[in-house]
């Protein structure tokens, strides 16, 4: 037909399928010039061209399909202006969350990195810098099962709260509990997070010096890794004045295989 073009002709030129001519069809956003009644070819003007870069021009900068719909049925200059004006700051929105999320993902990234350089070492003895952590209490009798669910429940609270996490988990361990031997009895689950102080569950792990160890694999071996910190700490006349940390370096989010997971341990010390 002079002066028209088939479904595939345009979904051509514009490179996009024939099906989403159709479903522009189907909700009544993008409808055909004509449609054959014999055959239901559908075939669209050469005036429709620019409407149809209108269209997909806002679907890549970030309008829904409805939006866009309701944009079209009147749109002038001042719409126009008013409708990317708001657009633009939910990109400026969402630039922001991509460089928090860009920046904790690098810190992840070096953490494992770091810590995977690290297998077989020795305890190591530092001044750990000031960090922010969500916590929920594990409920007995403190196995895998519960220390998931309190876990589950910081994943959830932050996610709803849209709170800043560093997709780092962990758990503490009492000093009781360690000097009993049951090294896995952990009290409290955590991630990282930042000081927000709206937020009552939310504890600051301060500056101070710090003994840890890096332990490799299933995480009910754990047990030897503590004996080697605790003895450590003995051997070098440190005082552990804390609970322990255990943050998950390497674990089921960035792993399958329970041989490569990394737990980095911490107690607080002072020498004696």
């Amino acid at each position: 037909m002079e002066n028209m073009f088939s479904a595939g002709e345009l979904a051509k030129f514009q490179n996009i399928s024939k099906q989403t001519l159709l479903y522009y069809d189907k909700i009544k956003l993008f409808k055909p010039s004509y449609t054959d009644p014999e055959t239901g070819y559908r075939y669209y003007s050469t005036e429709q061209l620019d409407y149809l870069d209108t269209i997909l021009i806002m679907k890549k900068i970030g309008f829904s399909l409805n939006e866009i719909k309701n944009h079209m049925k009147n749109y002038t200059m001042e719409n126009s202006i008013t409708s990317f004006r708001q657009q633009l700051s939910v990109i400026k929105g969402k630039i922001q969350e991509l460089a928090l999320i860009q920046s904790r993902l690098e810190h992840r990234c070096e953490q494992m990195e770091q810590a995977y350089t690290k297998k077989g070492s020795e305890p190591i003895l530092e001044i750990c810098g000031e960090n922010f952590i969500l916590y929920n209490d594990v409920a007995t009798p403190y196995s895998m099962k519960e220390i998931s669910i309190a876990t589950k429940k910081c994943y959830a609270q932050a996610l709803t709260n849209n709170l800043p996490i560093f997709f780092q988990c962990g758990v503490s361990v009492p000093i009781e509990k360690i000097k009993m031997g049951r090294y896995v009895d952990a009290s409290m689950a955590f991630l990282i997070t930042e000081d927000v102080s709206f937020v009552h569950n939310i504890m600051c792990l301060p500056k101070g010096l710090t003994a840890s160890i890096y332990h490799f694999g299933n995480y009910y071996d754990i047990s030897d890794s503590y004996i080697r910190l605790i003895q450590y700490c003995q051997i070098n006349g440190l005082k552990i004045i804390s609970d322990s940390y255990e943050f998950c370096i390497n674990d089921y989010i960035t792993s399958r295989f329970e041989d490569e997971f990394i737990t980095k341990i911490m107690f607080y010390v002072e020498k004696k």
